[in-house]
């Protein structure tokens, strides 16, 4: 009997509730049609993001802000009635009384956005690294193409000076080092360290001239704003971090992939010959050298690139070279890349020949030379050798990365 009473009470305290959050739900419904034409002024994505400070062309993932360090863009209730309607939607109780309360009104994304872009300013629908833009008069979040690729900056770099070096970040002078200090820098990579960075302000760096340290990324296939040096493995990975570092500052960079299929392309293959008045062991550490600074290098649809920094070669007394010495040894395997880009239907190689001797004086046969891809899809240069020696096989082979439909 008692339980019975219970329940009755609870229903009717149940429905007592519901019909107050009716009747809440339905005078707001009044008022935001009475007060839907309060505001005459209009909002576009360009009014919003400069109002706003919001950074068109930054990356943006799933579920990331456009709004950043501002949260949430409020507006007065009164004359943004309308906004509170995707609360509504959402049925968010505790957004509309808030606003209620508050007098404040989140603003409505859906406004002034064309795609990509929630009511609260969330990206969505995006898979991979997307990029804020507009689309019109309208924002828009849109993911990234099949490709995405860019060139590597300076970031971080030592400017060498009369005195010593400045530490240069982004632009901005972080310190100025006297040269006796240098040696104490805490800098340094798989491609250097301290004595590296001392060898080239003794020896190699002109004043102005500067030591990079870290790398950003810059030039965008999609437009999309640079990117700094601590921002890159958050947005493309630490691969990409790690490939840019091997190769010279502005190579072109793949930075994301879609779908892809791999396809053999153009080959070349020769094999290592003796030319004992050079140094047969000498020439087979650079022919060696060389297919290590080539091998794994990827080219961007229409990008041309050199192979690896940091890579280098023995030279050999030759009274026919500039300077009388040269890197001998780099030919044969600097044929197999050569006719492999021919194959491809590339260009000849900038600093290589249709010579036997392949490469030209004055070229570094890994920084120096450049293979130019005019596909509309990457490439990836693949170079390996089998066996040792005079005799020794030299191979290189095109990969496709041909995009799934």
């Amino acid at each position: 009997m008692l339980f019975n009473l219970w329940c009755i009470i609870m229903s009717k305290s149940w429905r007592s509730k519901s019909i107050t959050i009716f009747l809440v739900l339905f005078s707001v419904s009044i008022l935001l049609f009475a007060f839907t034409f309060v505001n005459s002024t209009p909002y576009t994505g360009q009014s919003i993001a400069e109002t706003y400070n919001l950074t068109v062309g930054q990356s943006v993932f799933n579920g990331d802000s456009i709004v950043g360090e501002n949260e949430t863009i409020q507006l007065p209730l009164l004359s943004n009635l309308g906004f509170i309607g995707h609360q509504l939607l959402a049925f968010d109780l505790h957004g509309i009384l808030m606003s209620v309360s508050t007098g404040v009104v989140p603003f409505d994304f859906t406004t002034v956005s064309s795609e990509g872009i929630d009511s609260y300013g969330n990206a969505v629908g995006i898979d991979g690294p997307g990029y804020l833009t507009f689309e019109g008069d309208k924002l828009a979040v849109k993911g990234p193409d099949n490709y995405v690729w860019g060139y590597s900056a300076p970031s971080k770099v030592l400017t060498k000076t009369s005195s010593g070096v400045n530490l240069v970040e982004d632009g901005k002078l972080i310190k100025s080092i006297p040269a006796n200090e240098i040696k104490n820098l805490n800098f340094s990579s798989q491609y250097f360290n301290n004595d590296t960075i001392v060898s080239w302000y003794n020896y190699d760096a002109q004043e102005g001239d500067n030591f990079t340290i870290d790398k950003g990324m810059v030039g965008f296939s999609d437009g999309r704003n640079n990117i700094n040096a601590s921002d890159v493995p958050r947005i493309f990975g630490q691969d990409v971090v790690d490939y840019a570092a091997e190769y010279p500052t502005g190579s072109p960079i793949l930075l994301y992939s879609g779908n892809y299929t791999e396809q053999q392309g153009g080959q070349g293959s020769t094999t290592f010959d003796s030319h004992p008045e050079y140094g047969d062991s000498i020439r087979e550490i650079n022919a060696n050298q060389f297919v290590e600074a080539w091998n794994g290098t990827v080219i961007p649809p229409n990008s041309t690139s050199s192979g690896k920094d940091y890579v280098y070669f023995e030279s050999a007394n030759d009274a026919s070279a500039p300077g009388g010495s040269a890197a001998h040894g780099v030919c044969p395997p600097a044929r197999a890349l050569r006719d492999a880009a021919l194959a491809e239907g590339f260009e000849m190689p900038v600093g290589l020949t249709s010579d036997e001797s392949a490469v030209l004086f004055g070229y570094n046969p890994a920084s120096g030379v450049t293979v130019t891809n005019n596909h509309t899809y990457p490439v990836k240069i693949l170079m390996w050798t089998e066996g040792e020696g005079v005799g020794m096989g030299i191979y290189c082979q095109i990969v496709r990365y041909i995009p799934e439909k």
